[in-house]
């Protein structure tokens, strides 16, 4: 059965190592027969969310930006994925923010149920990612029946196209495939 996946990649360098990762995650679950929409963050219009709490009973955000146009397109996603370099042992501030803007999602009726994380790292100490695991997490429990359903982490790439010829490569398409 073909399902929909939506990949959101907070990487601010187009070919960025996380970004490489969600082009193969991307082409795995495209080669698996699914629909695939890939979101760059870094092109959207993105203000902050000012907790004013309107999305809780408007469905949409007061703010006029990127965000109100893909909604829709993510509560009817089957998957979704964040690809995200990790700075300071947590998301990059890009997904941080799209993070909380996702907010107007809370009191909708979501057909997502799956939740991946692909993630790169100049660093290679054991608890790189933790936070990073941390904050999507935190993200997944405000859903219910919502799950990690897997992880690809890149360790020690820092400079782009560090990530070339990496085993990470393979894991996140076979990943894809797997959806």
């Amino acid at each position: 059965m073909s399902k929909k996946v939506i990949i959101i990649s907070s990487s601010p360098r187009k070919n960025g190592n996380s970004d490489t990762l969600a082009a193969e995650f991307e082409k795995g679950a495209v080669f698996a027969g699914n629909t695939v929409e890939k979101i760059n963050v870094r092109e959207l219009d993105l203000k902050f969310c000012i907790g004013c709490q309107y999305c809780q009973t408007h469905g949409t955000c007061v703010q006029k930006d990127s965000m109100n146009g893909l909604y829709e397109k993510i509560q009817n996603a089957d998957v979704i994925v964040f690809a995200t370099p990790v700075y300071y042992y947590a998301v990059s501030g890009q997904l941080k923010t799209f993070l909380d803007r996702l907010n107007p999602l809370y009191p909708r009726d979501n057909k997502f149920k799956d939740v991946y994380l692909l993630a790169s790292a100049a660093d290679e100490i054991e608890h790189t990612f933790d936070g990073a695991v941390k904050d999507i997490n935190g993200w997944i429990e405000c859903f219910d029946g919502v799950r990690l359903a897997g992880t690809v982490f890149a360790y020690g790439v820092n400079g782009v196209k560090d990530i070339q010829g990496r085993k990470e490569l393979k894991e996140a398409y076979d990943m894809g495939r797997s959806v």
